[in-house]
């Protein structure tokens, strides 16, 4: 989830920059309050863990789904 601050920044492409890692947005919601974002994130362990504590310093709720959205 996105804070309205960020909700006009490029963060998924930022991250992407930053980091080793593939990003798939899933399913995205965004109003002029609020962004929802599934985003799917691939890459090794210590750099989804950096990647996900970037997001965190950001100011983005990250939360683990383990569910497939497209399949279920």
């Amino acid at each position: 989830m996105y804070p309205p601050k960020l909700i006009t920044t490029p963060v998924i492409w930022e991250l992407g920059r930053k980091y080793p890692v593939v990003t798939n947005v899933r399913q995205a919601s965004v109003t002029d309050e609020i962004g929802i974002v599934c985003l799917e994130i691939s890459g090794q362990g210590p750099d989804l863990k950096a990647a996900i504590q970037w997001l965190e310093k950001q100011g983005i709720k990250v939360e683990p789904v383990e569910i497939s959205v497209i399949e279920s």
